[in-house]
This record gives C-alpha cells, structure tokens and sequence, in this order.
C-alpha cells in the first residue's frame, strides 16, 4: 500500500513515517510540504519523493492514504481535499479549530466513503487498554468520577500562534484525555465548566486550565490539560487518569512505561521508553482498517466530540459560567 504525508509541521510526523517506513507491506510514496527545507529533508530520511504541493499527490491513483500532520488551521482543507480524491485519512489531532469545519470533514469522508480518523494514540495504550477491559468487565462497579491529566511542555512555534493552533493548552492537550473519558463511561458530556489563563509564559494563547464536566450518564469529571513541565522536567509531559467506581478505584499512567536515566555528562534527568509504542498501535490499526474494510477505532466523530468540550472549555472560560452540549 502506498502512503503519502501532508506536511511535518506537527511533531509526530517523524514518529509515524519511521513506523511506516519500517512496514514492509507499506511504501511511504510522497512527503508533500509547504517548507520545502523540512520537506524534502524528511523525504530523504524516510526514502520518499517529495513534493511541495499536496494536491500533486492527490492526483496519483496509487495512493491509497494520507496522514495529515499539518498546522490545525490546516487539517480541513486538507482532509477534505483527500477525501474528495477519494484517500484514507489519518489526521493528526485536534481534528479542527471549529465545529464547522471539523463537520464538514466528517460529511466529506462519509460520502466519499473513506476511512478517517483521528490520531488518539493513547486509545491505543497498552495500560489504558488494559482499563478499558476492567471497566467494562464491570470491575470497579458503576464509574462515579474520573479525574485527568495531560500536562506537558510548552511546544511554542506554530503552537502558540491562534490563527494556525486554535488555541493552547486547552485545545492541545484536552482532546486526548475526553476521548479515553468518553470511550470509558459509554457517554457524552453534557456540560463543561472551565478556568483558563496564561501563567508559565508571556505567549498570546492559554497555557493552563482546569475543566469540571458532568456526563450525560452522571458522572463527574476533571481535567488538568495544562502546558506547566519545565524544560528541565525528565519528560515532555504525561496522561493519568483515576477512575473511581462503586466497586473500587484505579489509576492508570499511559506513559509509565519508561526507564529513569540520570546523565551526569550532559547534566539531565530523561525518561526513557521501553514499552509498547501507542504511536506504531495506532497506525498499525489504521492501515489494518483499510485491509479489513472496518471501521477504525477512532472516528471523526470521536474527533469531533473531543473537539467540542475544549471549544466549550473556552466558551465557559470567557463567559465565567457553565457551557451545555451539544454546541449550536
């Protein structure tokens, strides 16, 4: 199968054209960016052929899928043009900065017929996984209250820039933890009360938050999706999350996998990942989707969900008062 990627903007570009230039059933056939230095440095790395224009590769019948890793202002002209071309779509997270756009992504995948999805690797987890199955084995009994964390560092660049991001924090490091939330409880959020402010830089975008959601099911959650680790911290960030039900509780750390390696050269403390790689499960899922024609894992729709209670997070925030969903 060949595979192109639109842009190496987004970080994780490089994490999923090393996994899928390892696949020997799969050719990683374009690199198309905008920045031709970053471009055609990363085609060369991963043996593509690069191309500065995306919509060249959509005229090539034998690519059978793109994984979108652009700036998020970017993602819907993009997923719309591939699906248009009739492409699999892999997007990088947030699936868009607003909910008309991220419908519109949706409805142009659906009556292409294409799978798209949403790049939620922590779904993928082995750990998180593993909590999926007690909870749903009813382990801890019926869930009462779920609390998260997304904390990280600050990305900066693009990132912090409103017209490609979005927004910050709040938007970046939200979506993931509401939608392991919504996989967990079977059930929407109704509501989302939310505080956001600028506290650890003098950037123009949030980079602290602390949300309050109740589920249509009753339960209660919280949610730290703050940019807070310093550049010094031993990682980028992390994804926790307790679960406290009628029968128990449980803790469950995405990213505990690590080794602890102190570097007295180079003066750092760095965490190290040994386990399995959330990153490799997820594309791994999504090129199977193609084979098995299944629907993946993650949806566009999930995408979107997730999407709508960081929006409402800052509808709420402004507004100082609590923010109903669905969003008009």
């Amino acid at each position: 199968m060949k595979v192109a990627i639109f842009s190496f903007a987004h970080m994780h570009a490089y994490s999923y054209a090393a996994i899928l230039s390892r696949r020997k059933d799969i050719e990683l056939a374009f690199v198309a960016d905008e920045n031709e230095e970053r471009g055609s440095s990363a085609a060369e790395k991963y043996g593509a052929r690069f191309v500065p224009d995306y919509q060249a590769v959509l005229n090539q019948p034998d690519v059978e899928a793109v994984v979108i890793c652009s700036e998020n202002a970017r993602h819907a002209e993009m997923v719309v043009a591939a699906a248009e071309a009739g492409k699999h779509v892999l997007c990088e997270k947030p699936i868009a900065t607003s909910m008309e756009d991220g419908r519109r992504m949706v409805a142009a995948c659906n009556e292409a017929s294409v799978k798209f999805q949403i790049a939620f690797p922590i779904r993928f987890s082995t750990p998180v996984q593993r909590v999926k199955h007690q909870v749903d084995q009813g382990k801890l009994g019926q869930l009462m209250a779920i609390n998260g964390t997304n904390r990280g560092q600050n990305p900066g660049g693009w990132f912090v820039d409103p017209a490609l991001s979005g927004g910050g924090a709040v938007l970046d490091h939200t979506v993931h933890v509401i939608d392991i939330m919504r996989w967990y409880t079977g059930s929407e959020v109704r509501e989302v009360y939310a505080e956001v402010g600028t506290r650890f830089s003098a950037r123009s975008v949030d980079d602290c938050g602390l949300l309050t959601m109740s589920f249509e099911n009753g339960v209660i959650a919280a949610h730290d999706p703050s940019w807070s680790r310093p550049k010094t911290f031993p990682t980028w960030g992390d994804v926790t999350l307790r679960l406290i039900g009628t029968a128990g509780a449980l803790t469950v750390d995405a990213l505990a996998q690590n080794l602890v390696r102190y570097d007295d050269e180079a003066g750092t403390v760095k965490h190290i990942m040994w386990g399995d790689d959330p990153d490799e499960q997820m594309l791994n899922s999504f090129i199977e989707s193609i084979y098995n024609d299944a629907a993946p894992l993650v949806t566009g729709e999930d995408g979107l969900k997730a999407t709508e209670v960081a929006l409402a997070a800052y509808e709420s925030a402004r507004t100082g008062r609590p923010v109903k969903l669905p969003l008009s």
